[in-house]
């Protein structure tokens, strides 16, 4: 069933974080397939909160970073620098994998490599050492590892991307449909649903319409440009 019996310690040393105590960073790891009742732990409300703070640092470093960029100009470099495809490679980078805790069978389908799964499950990491050691703990794990990729170069707007591919090949525009909205007012999270003739379907989250659009065009052109 898994990663329980990994060191945890190896991957406080990676995260450069010792945990209080080991249930929150337990928790984060511990993947939905375990769960036998609605209100069993598993890393789905840690990763709710996770991607919040996420988002948060992100944005404070792009506007510390480039001070005279305007709204317009930084929602793509955050659409792209919390997309589900950077959080999947930096989560690599840990080994996330090796430590989600699973079921047998899941384990043996290759959810724990998932994009989808180690995305989330890094985003549950990143809201358990915010709860553990707070906003200043949290900053540095998301620095050390999202820094570096805050580069000058700017990126190219997925959503513009995308819709060029469709035209260059006769296709309908892309379709964005909001499906949900949560959290409260001051800090929403929306969920938006990308459509793209007969490319499959994907679902991104993000703090405005415009965020959760552009992660959604990102996470399609991945998916896309990994065809041959």
């Amino acid at each position: 069933m898994t990663a329980k019996g990994q060191n945890l310690a190896k991957l406080e040393r990676v995260l450069s974080h010792s945990f209080t105590s080991n249930e929150l960073l337990d928790r984060a790891l511990t993947h939905g397939s375990l769960k036998k009742r609605p209100s069993d732990p598993s890393y789905e409300r840690l990763e709710f909160l996770g991607d919040r703070v996420l988002g948060l640092i992100i944005a404070e470093l792009l506007i510390e970073r480039f001070p005279n960029l305007s709204e317009g100009k930084l929602a793509p470099r955050l659409a792209a620098l919390v997309s589900g495809r950077t959080l999947a490679g930096i989560a690599r980078t840990l080994e996330l994998g090796k430590f989600i805790r699973m079921t047998d069978g899941e384990l043996a389908a290759g959810t724990n490599d998932r994009d989808s799964v180690l995305a989330d499950c890094f985003e549950a990491v990143i809201g358990a050492v915010y709860r553990d050691g707070g906003l200043d703990a949290a900053r540095q794990l998301i620095c050390s590892y999202w820094r570096p990729l805050i580069t000058e170069d700017e990126p190219r707007v997925a959503k513009t991307e995308l819709q060029e591919w469709a035209q260059g090949r006769g296709l309908e525009l892309p379709e964005y449909t909001v499906v949900d909205r949560d959290g409260p007012a001051h800090a929403p999270k929306f969920t938006i649903e990308l459509q793209v003739a007969t490319q499959p379907t994907v679902r991104a989250s993000g703090a405005s319409k415009q965020a959760a659009e552009q992660a959604a065009a990102t996470e399609l052109l991945a998916i896309i440009k990994g065809k041959p």
